[in-house]
């Protein structure tokens, strides 16, 4: 089963990879003080398909893809069995059988400052 996910085109520094992706819609939104990137204006948000078995080479190619001056990002995908949560040089692949393990990415994530009410991932 094919995953989806939203990536942030301003979060890359390689915008190649979106080659790689099927983008299914993309959304424009104004940045505001609660994103706490005063460094953008606005956020393009791009809605992808990532077909299953290309999965983790996506992962592999995300977490070194992040803006360099600004890596405090992450893109996340899934489908019905396992949610994909890549950061600025890490991969969380979550069963979702078991969403205790949310808890090292949220972690994680917090620890490189992203703000902790973006990485509620289990009530996505």
């Amino acid at each position: 089963m094919n995953y989806q996910g939203v990536i942030i085109e301003e979060s890359l520094g390689d915008k190649s990879v979106l080659k790689k992706l099927k983008i299914l819609k993309t959304k424009v939104e104004k940045v505001t003080s609660k994103h706490q990137t005063p460094w953008i204006k606005r956020w393009t948000l791009h809605t992808v398909e990532i077909l299953e078995e290309k999965a983790n080479e996506i992962a592999e190619i995300l977490k070194w893809s992040f803006d360099p001056s600004h890596p405090q990002w992450y893109v996340d995908y899934k489908n019905d069995e396992f949610h994909f949560i890549v950061f600025n040089g890490e991969i969380f692949k979550v069963d979702l059988s078991n969403p205790i393990l949310y808890k090292d990415a949220r972690e994680y994530g917090i620890s490189i400052g992203i703000p902790e009410y973006q990485v509620k991932f289990a009530l996505n």
